[in-house]
């Protein structure tokens, strides 16, 4: 039976776990003082950012300097990529930039700003499954590329690009690389060193920490222009006085997530196969993105002839809370970018259904979120 409404939207975001709020309560009430400050109380919050830094550090095979606090995976997103881009111009003439067609908007948004300012973008296509080749990527780049950037895995398919090898060419021919890993970290097995990335944006509330705090890896001695000015904080790279408590919330998320990480995929995988399985009983429906190389609690379908909008409005009142893609762009009523751009026609993509399982679902609710999408694809279909 179920009582409260089915969460099934944990790529936008996911609920803070207990043990993550245990573990920043005290910097609320206690160990609460500015970490600039010299005297007791402001040497022990600083003392907790750093302590943080290295616990974060350590999961992805990076140094404690290497790491950077932001607010979220938006701001590391625009530092990396707008720092790099302009920094290059200013000492090395380099205006070009390389970047796929399902990047999230932080990205794309972030590329459309430096196109205005003069810089050159290629946008390399996906195929039907939303994969770009590491040959597509060596193809692109030129002697005056600044800045690769692709996404580890898709906010909408779930599908995982070929990061590592992507990586490797863009350190054989001496091009920065970053990689937008907010869906990612937490959920996959990263390591900047194997992976051979220069820079990675990530956001805690995408594995069950805290929201308004992300920091970005940047690897030593690769340094994006100043993106906030101000004070001295982060060792006078990003300015503005430290979340301490979303950092220290922040570490914890993700050291948990490392520790459970084997099991949650199994079990979010698990569920995500069920669902499917129930889904594809309904007509005409399909599965879109990558079957193999994703996400394992990312499911993205489609059912012709179904408006999205009000797909989603009927599944609320049925307590079943999903999305029709990205978070960032749901008050728009377009189609979204990335299945466009995997080739889907208008009507298909018009008529999405993003449902991402976390580590609070039950198969239980999985179980409803079939039933609920079958009688709703049905009622909607009825009065057409």
């Amino acid at each position: 039976m179920i009582n409260k409404p089915v969460y099934a939207d944990n790529a936008a975001t996911t609920r803070m776990s207990d043990d993550v709020l245990q573990e920043m309560l005290p910097y609320f009430t206690e160990t609460w003082g500015n970490p600039s400050a010299v005297y007791r109380t402001g040497r022990n919050a600083h003392q907790a950012i750093e302590d943080a830094r290295r616990r974060i550090a350590a999961i992805i095979g990076a140094g404690p300097m290497d790491i950077y606090f932001t607010s979220c995976g938006t701001e590391a997103d625009n530092w990396a990529l707008k720092g790099t881009a302009r920094k290059l111009r200013a000492k090395e003439g380099k205006k070009h930039i390389v970047t796929t067609a399902i990047e999230h908007h932080a990205i794309l948004h972030s590329c459309e700003a430096l196109e205005r300012e003069g810089f050159e973008v290629t946008y390399l296509p996906v195929d039907e499954k939303g994969r770009v080749t590491a040959q597509q990527v060596k193809d692109a780049i030129r002697d005056d590329t600044a800045i690769v950037s692709v996404m580890y895995a898709n906010n909408e398919l779930g599908t995982i690009e070929p990061i590592a090898e992507i990586g490797k060419l863009c350190r054989e021919a001496g091009v920065l690389f970053h990689t937008d890993a907010v869906q990612a970290a937490g959920i996959l097995p990263v390591d900047v060193e194997r992976d051979s990335i220069d820079m990675m944006s990530v956001s805690a509330h995408k594995f069950n920490g805290p929201k308004g705090v992300g920091f970005l890896y940047c690897r030593r001695n690769v340094h994006p222009e100043t993106f906030m000015d101000g004070g001295a904080q982060e060792r006078g790279h990003r300015a503005g006085t430290e979340n301490v408590a979303g950092i220290v919330g922040m570490a914890k998320a993700f050291e948990d997530a490392a520790a459970y990480k084997a099991d949650l995929a199994q079990k979010l995988a698990a569920m995500r196969d069920h669902i499917q399985a129930g889904l594809l009983e309904i007509p005409d429906c399909r599965v879109n993105g990558d079957q193999e190389n994703r996400l394992p609690g990312t499911l993205n379908v489609s059912f012709p002839g179904i408006d999205g909008q009000s797909l989603l409005f009927s599944l609320d009142l049925k307590g079943v809370e999903a999305s029709s893609g990205s978070a960032c762009a749901s008050g728009s009523l377009d189609p979204s970018h990335v299945l466009m751009a995997i080739g889907l026609p208008y009507t298909m993509a018009h008529g999405s259904l993003r449902i991402t399982v976390g580590r609070y679902n039950t198969m239980e609710e999985a179980d409803y979120i079939i039933r609920a999408v079958k009688e709703t694809v049905a009622e909607l279909r009825n009065k057409q």
